[in-house]
């Protein structure tokens, strides 16, 4: 019997949804339709779709590029189910990623939950540090799913589930390039459900393979957290600006190295060795933790650059939402 609809938008990424589909082949609980929508791609993956319709019910859609939210919104519309599950094509799932959530929802009345995600151990040195570097409670405060966080969990869309009348109720996702799955989850509140965390609801997420793509999309983010400011105003918490002070903070600490004052680049160089400590233990590999280290560097600048660039265009000159890189995003 089908309970889930797993909606899965797909842009130029055939190769990483065969993984996922074969992850999906692969679960302990067979209870669920695979719905996938290219979002006009040039690479399309029909030919991979069609490699597994003996193994899954699934459907396969090509549609005009639109983004991914609405993207998402098109397969929900699509969907035979009323229970959906969104996920990013770079992911793969545990073979026990579906029984995990029915033990969940078997004590829960469930409406929408999210779920973490970790590096899988074949992934390469540079997924897991820029794993680490989004997962760590050293770096981004556990917001994304993790067993400590300093702020309220919020689903992302890489792993995400609401039911149909979720779905009414809100509207969907916007047609937002970044950041659409906060603001959902934001309006998901709004209107009354509780979004639950299933910490063993897990799955592993590639990301960006590389330290240039990393920097483009977490600049977006940073981006994004003003747009999403502008839509929901108590949204927008204090550590959302640590980013952006470490930004600040590294600039003024190069220019006090340069005028012979590297005493304010101590604690910053305290900071990058606990990171890269900590990262090594975790990863059980020294090359992984060198590498967490600039992934955090990475990371902090990027975020911190949008964030305050945003900042300035949208807050103090009053402009228009915006992003960057649309053209060659993931280039």
């Amino acid at each position: 019997m089908l309970k889930f609809s797993v909606i899965i938008p797909v842009f130029n990424r055939p190769d990483e949804l065969r993984e996922l589909l074969l992850s999906l082949t692969r679960q302990t609980l067979q209870i669920f339709e695979v719905i996938i929508v290219e979002d006009g791609s040039v690479l399309k993956s029909d030919n991979v779709v069609q490699d597994f319709r003996h193994l899954l019910p699934v459907q396969y859609f090509y549609k005009k590029n639109s983004g991914p939210g609405l993207s998402r919104n098109y397969g929900a519309e699509k969907a035979q189910t009323d229970f959906f599950i969104f996920l990013d094509s770079d992911c793969i799932l545990p073979e026990d990623y579906f029984q995990n959530i029915e033990i969940f929802n078997a004590s829960h009345d469930m409406k929408c939950f999210g779920g973490p995600d970790k590096a899988h151990p074949d992934f390469s040195p540079i997924q897991k540090a820029i794993n680490y570097s989004m997962t760590s409670f050293l770096t981004t405060g556990g917001i994304r799913g993790g067993k400590k966080k300093v702020i309220k969990f919020h689903p992302r869309s890489f792993n995400m589930g609401f039911s149909r009348i979720v779905f009414q109720k809100t509207g969907g996702f916007r047609g937002m390039r970044f950041g659409e799955d906060i603001d959902l989850s934001l309006r998901i509140e709004k209107e009354g459900f509780k979004c639950y965390l299933i910490e063993n609801a897990y799955v592993f997420h590639k990301r960006r393979t590389d330290f240039k793509k990393f920097f483009k999309q977490i600049y977006n983010s940073g981006i994004a957290r003003i747009n999403l400011f502008k839509l929901h105003p108590t949204s927008l918490k204090a550590t959302h600006f640590a980013p952006a002070i470490f930004t600040l903070y590294l600039f003024i600490s190069l220019v006090a190295g340069m005028l012979n004052w590297p005493w304010l680049s101590i604690l910053l160089l305290i900071y990058l060795l606990v990171i890269f400590g900590h990262a090594t233990v975790v990863n059980v590999n020294v090359w992984v933790g060198f590498l967490s280290v600039i992934a955090t560097l990475v990371q902090m600048i990027s975020y911190g650059t949008g964030f305050l660039l945003a900042f300035f265009s949208r807050i103090v000159l009053g402009k228009k939402e915006f992003s960057a890189f649309e053209e060659n995003f993931y280039k």
